[in-house]
């Protein structure tokens, strides 16, 4: 049986953790509505971009740019979103878990390499045979535009000279705050969608050139951003439950701790009190 300063000390140990867990869901939680303000800001034009561009393509034909230009997938990159830090529940590992199966999948046909954003993806993907072209480990919750947009020109040049042949994103959308929602999806080629073009063709300003130019890779890179953004949304939220459900343990914890305390201190009140009542007794005697 634990004595009082076992107990005490242990309490005071749970206690300290759970100044720390409540100051972690504090922090997130102002991290998460900055997040979640962007995420749906943004999230009308990230959704609408794919069919608009998708009936576009349609319009001008897959010759107008290299990026609708659909080919077999002999090497194929997969960009994977997770996050630099863990205390966020299952955000990491159910999508990585997801993103191996598809990833071993896709290696029975074609050639996968892989560009991972985050320090969980790195250190997960070390263990596998597959090739990494690049992978951000520092501080990724803190890419800007720049960063962002250099990345996909980067893959956009890789498609254009055809050292790949398809690219797809996997990471966790933002849902709710209860869970995040697992998707991979492709990102290049761009491919058109039958179902939602028009009779007439439109009259062009400027020309049909010029404005493809302009729009793709605008495009690309507001999708990658849109992964990215909602990614970060999610870890937020994820962090801040489990940082609340930390709390709430330790709390439950805390008073079972203090309800065995208070047990063994009246135990040893009443041995006290009986073996005072028996000396009187035998004094008597």
């Amino acid at each position: 049986m634990p004595t009082l300063i076992d107990l005490r000390r242990r309490i005071r140990s749970v206690k300290n953790t759970q100044q720390i867990t409540k100051a972690m869901k504090t922090v997130s939680a102002a991290k998460f509505k900055k997040a979640q303000r962007t995420v749906l800001e943004c999230r009308p034009q990230w959704h609408s971009a794919p069919d608009g561009l998708a009936r576009i393509s349609r319009w001008v034909g897959v010759q107008a740019h290299p990026l609708f230009q659909v080919r077999a997938e002999k090497t194929i990159h997969v960009i994977v979103i997770t996050s630099d830090k863990g205390l966020c529940g299952a955000f990491n590992s159910n999508l990585l878990l997801r993103t191996i199966e598809f990833v071993e999948d896709k290696a029975r046909g074609a050639r996968v390499r892989l560009i991972l954003i985050g320090k969980k993806s790195a250190r997960f993907f070390n263990k596998y045979p597959f090739a990494v072209d690049l992978a951000f480990v520092e501080k990724t919750d803190k890419l800007g535009s720049r960063e962002l947009n250099d990345l996909a020109r980067q893959v956009m040049r890789l498609y254009v000279f055809q050292e790949t042949d398809a690219v797809y994103i996997a990471y966790n959308e933002f849902r709710s705050i209860l869970a995040p929602r697992i998707t991979i999806s492709k990102l290049l080629p761009i491919m058109p969608d039958a179902g939602k073009i028009q009779a007439a063709e439109p009259d062009w300003e400027p020309q049909p050139a010029a404005l493809i130019d302009a729009l793709v890779p605008r495009y690309v890179e507001d999708q990658l951003g849109h992964a990215y953004f909602e990614s970060l949304a999610a870890e937020q939220a994820a962090r801040m439950l489990a940082m609340d459900n930390a709390s709430k343990n330790a709390e439950e914890l805390i008073g079972d701790l203090v309800l065995v305390l208070n047990k063994i201190r009246q135990a040893g009140i009443t041995k006290e009190l009986l073996e005072i009542i028996t000396a009187v007794e035998a004094l008597k005697k």
